[in-house]
């Protein structure tokens, strides 16, 4: 049996309503928990094709390398059919998390779909940032996605994507 959307929660995460879990982070009212938080926001995303959303949660100097007609064509072509949520790995060094998923999808004709799953092994970095509040800086951590899939031209040498003051090789450069 493949778990649908609402089935999907891990037996640590309990079942909750779209208004509860991803409808906050997707109109921007809360930051995700956790790095599989955001993973489960990013696929509501991708089934409700948010875009935006998509965009705003990969790490920010990779967004403008993003294709987001590429991406909003496939989120409007896929039929979505679940998310499992095989493992969560919240600390895979001091800013990275892992989150490994399934998320399955029917393929072919409408009269004779056939399931399939993209299998993926995400990885995610918590970023330190900042947003104008009422006079006040309000500073915080926020989880995103480290997209593998980006061509962006680095050294190693260089200064780290997420934004760490740590060098590439030392920080996200493992991941992609």
């Amino acid at each position: 049996m493949v778990p649908n959307v609402s089935e999907s929660a891990a037996s640590d995460h309990e079942l909750l309503s779209y208004s509860d879990c991803c409808e906050p982070l997707h109109q921007g009212n809360k930051r995700a928990d956790t790095s599989e938080d955001l993973m489960r926001s990013r696929y509501s995303a991708f089934v409700m094709v948010l875009t935006d959303y998509i965009v705003k949660t990969t790490v920010p100097a990779q967004q403008a390398f993003l294709d987001t007609q590429a991406i909003e064509a496939w989120a409007e072509q896929t039929r979505w059919a679940g998310l499992e949520v095989i493992k969560h790995n919240p600390k895979v060094d001091k800013r990275h998390a892992q989150v490994e998923f399934k998320a399955y999808y029917y393929e072919g004709e409408l009269g004779s779909p056939r399931l399939s799953a993209h299998h993926e092994l995400s990885t995610f970095v918590k970023i330190k940032d900042s947003k104008a509040s009422s006079n006040k800086q309000v500073t915080g951590e926020s989880w995103y996605f480290l997209d593998p899939t980006v061509t962006m031209t680095l050294t190693q040498k260089q200064p780290c994507v997420c934004g760490s003051g740590e060098k590439f090789k030392r920080c996200c450069g493992p991941f992609i």
